[in-house]
């Protein structure tokens, strides 16, 4: 049986537009009151899981009156009683089993293709037609049974997807300008609502935070396992179950854009495509089939020609017909990917089509890029260095810079500002801001004119020298510090206060939680426990291997890559670089994955013969490129699809294997001996269930923890 012959059988919801998330952070908003307390409610459980009634599925239903009218003629043909007592009985059970194959296999014969449904039912008919009504309903009925739990397979793997929908409340507390609580379906909600989540609720959009502290549950879209403190400024999925604390929160996105309905549509989307092998399968299968009836034709015309019994000759060439036909083969592919896709789904990485799950499991060798990828691309202060005399200790020099930076937008400043307020310190208010482009910022802060921006423009005797008064001794103190942070890969800023150098801020971005283990695992899984060495050279000199392309300056690309424990580095890479190199790995018969989230790392991403990509902080053009998307952008999420991938390629091999053998076995001894034509059908049938329930172990829960530990 295929799994694309029959009307329902593989029953798709309708196409829906997945919406890349919109880059960046949404810019903070003006200080709101805290929200109102809420009296403490009990946690909302989670909705229980969608799963469709046996009775809700055509399939099952006709498959079961099959089956029922078999039962009450069974017995009725054995103990010998009249024909027209089990006749219709048996008419019920042809008809009801075999309407639907046959009428999809006499319109797949319109448009000059065959279909293996239709032989099963050309099979059964053929047994009644010469007495054996017995034998053509048992075929019918497993036929039939096998085509339900077929239907019904596909629609627990669709369930166990769009079911996430459910997660999201289908009403929210909406909050209008003057205060007053309405509630509204969440489907109403439109972008810059502010909504209302009490304790214990779960969250109706996705959205930032604007007032209020909870802890949020977010294991339904990112996999992690505790709950994640949330405050004014963080992101927050629809779906996910608030803590103790009440949040308002301003809705990001519309309901077709939220993380959850990505999820659905994107899977939903990949159920529609075809892996490489898949096609290779039913090209081939339609010239099986004709060879499988051709062959049928001969087993009965030649023993006929030299006058063999026409019963038994029959017999055989349906028997052989039905063992031959490779409906386990064609099942073999599908359920695996379609399986794995789902799984990975559900735990925040979205896989665009079956072939793009298949290409993963296949790669040798994995090109990542730095910022926004192994790191979280946002600067954060590491260190505050006074220099020698400054007379200013760290905190009350990070305090004032915090106070100068405050009112500027950019990275830098709010890192600052962030790393102010992660020490506790009180940062004082400013006036008289400025900022020049290239120089920093300048405000003043208590009385006082602070300045902080580049080393290169404030440390430069021969511009502030003169006109601020440097003491030289701390010109050269500042200098040094600056140079010992830049050696480390890190940037350095400078605070000066009053014209005085008071401290060099070490600036660096922050490697995502999990970077270095999920470059640990990507080492196992390409076969290479280390690297190979630096420089372009190197990165051609295998075909296997983890290997560091970013566009940033070598300090700091060697300082991310020692961190995750990556010894091969390319940096200072346009986005041509990065597709040469990557086109130099594969032209040595390399199988290339390339993970990034810039616009620049698009060209390598589509270069590549696998792309991943970053969700969160993802550009558009990377984020269509590539075949798969990380939607929290965890870095440990990488390995685990690719171990994923190949597990689901190892099972449909298993497929395959199994297909064969069960045919070739049945072939034979039909061929060879004599094989009952009920034992055939139970053989055929029975192989193929096996087939399509192996397929669909991935859809366990323990799939993605398994591959999470390969």
């Amino acid at each position: 049986m295929t799994s694309t012959s029959r009307p329902g059988r593989t029953q798709q919801p309708p196409a829906t537009t997945a919406t890349a998330p919109p880059t960046g952070r949404p810019a903070p908003a003006a200080p709101q009151a805290a929200p109102p307390a809420a009296s403490p409610t009990a946690p909302s459980p989670p909705p229980r899981p969608r799963r469709t009634r046996l009775s809700a599925l055509p399939e099952v239903r006709w498959a079961a009156l099959s089956a029922l009218a078999f039962l009450l003629a069974f017995p009725l043909d054995l103990t010998g009683a009249p024909a027209w007592a089990w006749g219709p009985l048996y008419a019920v059970c042809y008809a009801a089993g075999g309407w639907e194959p046959g009428l999809a296999g006499l319109r797949a014969l319109r448009e000059r293709t065959l279909d293996v449904d239709l032989l099963m039912v050309v099979a059964a008919v053929g047994a009644a037609g010469i007495g054996q009504f017995l034998d053509g309903g048992l075929l019918i009925v497993i036929f039939a049974v096998s085509g339900a739990l077929e239907a019904l397979a596909t629609r627990r793997t669709e369930d166990s997807v769009r079911g996430l929908l459910d997660l999201a409340p289908s009403t929210a507390v909406r909050l209008t300008a003057d205060g007053r609580e309405e509630t509204v379906e969440a489907a109403a909600l439109r972008v810059g609502d502010t909504v209302l989540v009490r304790p214990g609720e779960r969250l109706p959009a996705d959205g930032t935070v604007l007032a209020g502290a909870s802890e949020v549950d977010q294991a339904t879209i990112t996999g992690e396992p505790l709950p994640v403190d949330k405050g004014p400024d963080d992101e927050v999925f629809a779906g996910t179950l608030n803590g103790t604390g009440a949040l308002r929160v301003r809705v990001g996105k519309d309901a077709t854009e939220w993380a959850i309905a990505r999820i659905v549509a994107m899977v939903e989307e990949a159920g529609r495509t075809k892996a490489p092998t898949q096609v290779f399968i039913e090209k081939v299968e339609q010239r099986y089939s004709a060879a499988v009836v051709a062959v049928t034709l001969t087993l009965f015309a030649v023993p006929l020609f030299f006058g063999a019994d026409f019963t038994s000759t029959l017999l055989r060439a349906m028997t052989f017909m039905i063992v031959a036909s490779p409906c386990a083969v064609v099942l073999a592919t599908m359920p695996p990917l379609l399986s794995a896709i789902a799984t990975a789904g559900r735990h925040g990485v979205l896989v665009k089509s079956a072939a793009a799950m298949e290409r993963l499991g296949a790669v040798t060798r994995v090109a990542l890029d730095k910022t926004g990828t192994l790191t979280e691309g946002a600067p954060r202060v590491a260190g505050v260095r006074p220099p020698a005399g400054s007379g200013t200790d760290g905190a009350r020099a990070l305090a004032l810079a915090a106070a100068a930076e405050q009112s500027s937008e950019h990275p830098i400043a709010r890192a600052v500002v962030a790393a102010a307020r992660e020490r506790g310190l009180r940062v004082p208010g400013a006036c008289e801001f400025s900022s020049t482009p290239g120089r920093g910022v300048r405000a003043v802060v208590e009385g006082r004119t602070v300045r902080v921006g580049s080393p290169a423009a404030l440390l430069n005797a021969g511009m502030s020298g003169s006109e601020e008064g440097l003491a030289e001794e701390q010109l050269r103190g500042a200098r040094a510090v600056a140079s010992e942070i830049e050696a480390a890969g890190q940037t350095a800023v400078a605070v000066l206060v009053d014209g005085l150098p008071v401290a060099v801020l070490a600036l660096t971005d922050r490697l995502r939680p999990g970077a270095r283990e999920a470059v640990s695992r990507l080492h196992r899984l390409t076969g290479a426990e280390t690297g190979l060495g630096h420089g372009a050279e190197a990165g051609t000199a295998s075909e296997t291997g983890v290997t560091l392309l970013t566009g940033d300056n070598a300090r700091a690309a060697r300082r991310t890559a020692e961190e995750c424990g990556i010894t091969d580095v390319q940096a200072g890479l346009l986005p041509q670089d990065k597709v040469a190199a990557v086109r130099a790995w594969q032209d040595g018969g390399a199988k290339v994955l390339m993970v990034g989230d810039g616009v620049n790392d698009a060209p390598a991403l589509a270069a590549a013969h696998s792309g991943v990509a970053m969700g969160r902080v993802g550009s558009d053009l990377a984020l269509e490129t590539a075949d798969a998307v990380v939607v929290r952008d965890e870095t440990g999420a990488v390995p685990t699809v690719v171990a994923l991938s190949r597990r689901a390629r190892r099972l449909v091999v298993q497929n395959l294997v199994i297909a064969s053998v069960c045919i070739g076995a049945l072939v034979t001894w039909d061929l060879a001996g004599h094989l009952p034509l009920p034992l055939g059908v139970l053989g055929h049938e029975g192989s193929t269930v096996l087939v399509d329930l192996n397929g669909l172990r991935l859809l366990r829960a323990a799939a993605w923890r398994r591959a999470a530990d390969a």
